[in-house]
């Protein structure tokens, strides 16, 4: 297969420009007709070397924003519902979104689509781009004739979600930016300040002046970060590193996670995160016409924690066995009772879906709220610590020189 070059127009005139892989020349223009082009131009992309086209690829993001995601679904949810062929949307909404990489997986899925294969088969080669609810949705709205309704329901969902990051990220910003401050003041009196007052120190009482531990080991991790810097950064450095492979690891997923569920903080708004990623996937799938176990089986990977999603696998056991969703989930500690009775509810009425969608809001208000009062405890908490860490030095330093003063 060969890649050509085009520029074209559509049926309505505009212009249109990209690549085709086809076996020639003449096998191209006829896949450009079927999509509805109309080729001014097309030649063979040349397959050697040109300095122009270099690219450095690891400057390049590898994932999809979720707005060109939501984006990219309400528009094919509105020109399907149009009566716009599949194969036709899709291709006009590969040259409108920004995105380089939503892009080309758009014209990989238009190709499979025009082949013959089904557009959840299709997406589902791309799980990078479109995540498993995503292609399950997708499948079930293919399935049930309804893919422009259940689109419409995808969109809705990653926009709640999209804002629940937004402002989790947006009340995490001023305290990770105090955090650098403290990181930053502390790796600078230790290379600049402490070595000059140890100096000071040393002149007033001599080389053999006893001076408080505390002190003495003020001064001997500043002369130990300048003498042996590149250990200090190893240890550091690798520290990080090694702590972010293992958590990344089955095992070291599973202990950080059960960890944020046990930290006093933290535990309730990761608790109600999952929740209300629970509630509003699992009722999406189950509106969509999902079955119950697939549904419990998708969600558990979408919800982000290990540990819930274990308990979920437990629950979807129990199902299979012929027990209520709502029993084993009220024997779980991770979902407070009123979900349990709220699912119970849903399941007496056979309104499932409404139901959990009802607690997806209240549990997003309830994170809302968390969120909030967290960034007004938190800011105080870490002004205190920094001006602790440089009362702390100040004091380790200040105190041996008035003494050795008071001697002289």
């Amino acid at each position: 297969m060969a890649k050509f070059t085009y520029q074209a127009t559509d049926a309505k005139g505009a212009p249109r420009s990209g690549n085709v892989e086809a076996s020639d020349k003449s096998a191209a223009v006829a896949l450009l007709a079927k999509q509805g082009l109309k080729p001014h131009v097309i030649k063979e992309a040349s397959s050697g070397f040109d300095p122009n086209n270099i690219q450095l690829s690891f400057l390049k993001s590898k994932k999809v924003k979720s707005k060109d995601i939501v984006v990219f679904t309400r528009q094919l949810s509105t020109m399907i519902n149009a009566g716009v062929p599949l194969v036709r949307a899709l291709a006009t909404l590969q040259d409108q979104t920004e995105s380089d990489v939503l892009k080309e997986a758009l014209q990989e899925v238009s190709k499979d689509v025009e082949s013959g294969t089904a557009f959840a088969d299709a997406i589902g080669k791309h799980k990078t781009v479109f995540s498993e609810v995503y292609i399950n949705m997708v499948r079930a709205g293919e399935a049930g004739g309804i893919l422009d309704d259940i689109l419409k329901r995808l969109a809705h969902q990653q926009e709640k979600q999209a804002s629940m990051r937004k402002k989790i990220k947006s009340a995490s910003t001023y305290p990770m930016v105090l955090v650098a401050i403290m990181v930053l003041a502390f790796f600078g009196m230790m290379i600049f300040v402490i070595p000059q007052i140890g100096g000071i120190i040393k002149d007033l009482g001599g080389e053999d002046a006893e001076l408080p531990i505390y002190t003495q080991a003020m001064l001997n991790l500043s002369a130990f970060m300048i003498k042996q810097w590149y250990l200090f950064a190893i240890i550091i450095f690798g520290g990080l590193f090694g702590f972010r492979r293992y958590i990344k690891t089955p095992k070291g997923k599973k202990w950080w996670h059960g960890l944020l569920l046990k930290l006093p903080v933290l535990k309730n708004l990761v608790a109600k995160i999952a929740i209300s990623r629970f509630a509003r996937t699992f009722a999406s799938l189950m509106s969509s016409g999902v079955s119950m176990l697939d549904a419990l089986s998708v969600t558990g990977g979408a919800i982000g924690n290990v540990v819930i999603e274990e308990d979920l696998k437990k629950a979807a056991a129990e199902v299979q066995n012929g027990r209520q969703l709502s029993e084993p989930i009220s024997q779980s500690k991770y979902f407070p009772p009123i979900v349990a009775q709220m699912l119970a509810i849903g399941e007496e009425t056979g309104q499932v879906d409404t139901i959990l969608l009802k607690v997806a809001d209240f549990y997003e208000e309830e994170v809302d709220t968390i969120v909030d009062s967290l960034s007004s405890i938190i800011e105080p908490i870490m002004i205190v610590a920094l001006g602790g860490m440089v009362g702390l030095i100040a004091a380790s330093v200040m105190g041996p020189i008035s003494e050795l003063t008071q001697n002289i």
